[in-house]
């Protein structure tokens, strides 16, 4: 059959579209590139498509639908601002990010408001961070939103970290956005001075920023975050404790958990290689705990119901004498009292039922394994 035909050649039984491929009436290139043309020339650039079409038919330039313009606009992103306010996207890329293997090879610094209790009224707080380790190299608030107040963060930091010690070649580049304050003379002949490459972030961008935008979110996401302060005293006496806290006890999500000190000083890989080795050999001895009171219980009682249960009556308790990975450094014995619970195990065997019957005849019992 016609069906069996088409199966055996590999042609598709699916139902297609109707009507040919390309329709007869498709758009011809040349009648593309006019709409183009048109598109680009000045007095009409800033006209929406539907204008920009009717152009188009008043002039003779091109006869086609509002959609087909669409269409074409779409593919080459013209349907934005094409005229003289457009956004000048000429370098308007995403600034490439190399792979960082240390730490103080690139640095990100940004503002954000503070409210205090008088409205209208903020602080500024200034935040230096380090992309590799999360670490905040240098922090300071300020009443004033100024070029001064950046530069005395970015001198704070360079001596914080004897950058002017290291190589040029191997000074760290300093991300920030487009404010008044980051592209002030002040700053970019300071970075220049000292060999260390200015990236600025596209605008309205934040996504370019990510590291220094994510700290601010913490920050005022914080629970004991106050949400307004009385002046500039108050502000510091918070910070001060707070960005302690920040880089020496909070393990930080996007660095393997580890605080960012640990990261800036390049224990990162040390500390998550110990967690796994520690994670698989807790594993190990899970297993063989897991395979002793299997094998344990098995000997002692097999029923076609339960193979845990004890065909004798009575209680049977067997103490592992493996050592959990989890009482290296101590050296105890597994059964010290004064270990946790979880450091010790025993396997019983129990009577559950309370009749003298079923534990003269050996039955209703049942496995466990319990702490003691």
């Amino acid at each position: 059959m016609r069906w069996k035909r088409r199966e055996r050649t590999g042609v598709s039984l699916k139902d297609r579209k109707p009507g040919p491929n390309r329709a007869l009436h498709a758009l011809l290139p040349e009648e593309r590139v006019r709409v183009l043309q048109l598109a680009r020339r000045e007095p009409y650039a800033d006209l929406s498509h539907r204008l920009l079409t009717v152009v188009g038919w008043q002039e003779g330039f091109l006869f086609v639908s509002f959609s087909t313009v669409y269409r074409i606009l779409r593919s080459e992103q013209m349907m934005g601002l094409r005229g003289v306010h457009r956004l000048h996207n000429g370098r308007s890329v995403a600034p490439v990010r190399k792979e960082l293997t240390g730490a103080n090879q690139r640095w990100c610094w940004d503002i954000s408001y503070l409210r205090t209790w008088e409205r209208g009224l903020f602080l500024y707080l200034y935040v230096l961070l380090d992309e590799y380790s999360r670490k905040v190299i240098q922090w300071l608030v300020s009443w004033r939103q100024t070029y001064q107040e950046a530069r005395r963060l970015l001198e704070a930091g360079l001596l914080e970290e004897n950058i002017l010690d290291l190589p040029e070649q191997s000074r760290p580049e300093v991300y920030n956005d487009r404010g008044q304050q980051m592209k002030a003379k002040s700053i970019r002949r300071l970075l220049k001075d000292h060999q260390m490459p200015q990236v600025f972030i596209r605008p309205r961008t934040p996504n370019d920023n990510p590291f220094v935008e994510a700290i601010f979110s913490t920050v005022k996401g914080a629970p004991q975050y106050p949400g307004q302060f009385l002046d500039l005293e108050e502000a510091q006496q918070y910070f001060g404790p707070y960005f302690q806290w920040y880089n020496t006890e909070h393990p930080h999500s996007g660095i393997d958990y580890v605080t960012p000190e640990q990261a800036h000083q390049g224990l990162r890989p040390q500390i998550v290689q110990e967690r796994s080795r520690r994670f698989e050999a807790q594993r190990q001895w899970r297993k063989e705990v897991n395979r002793a009171a299997r094998t344990a219980a098995v000997t002692h009682g097999r029923t076609q119901g339960n193979p845990c249960e004890d065909r004798n009556p009575g209680i049977l308790q067997v103490w592992v004498d493996s050592r959990s990975p989890l009482l290296e450094q101590s050296g105890a014995p597994v059964s010290d009292p004064h270990l946790p619970r979880f450091a010790q195990t025993r396997i019983s065997v129990r009577n559950r039922s309370g009749n003298s019957q079923n534990k003269a005849n050996g039955s209703a019992r049942a496995c466990s394994v319990i702490p003691p």
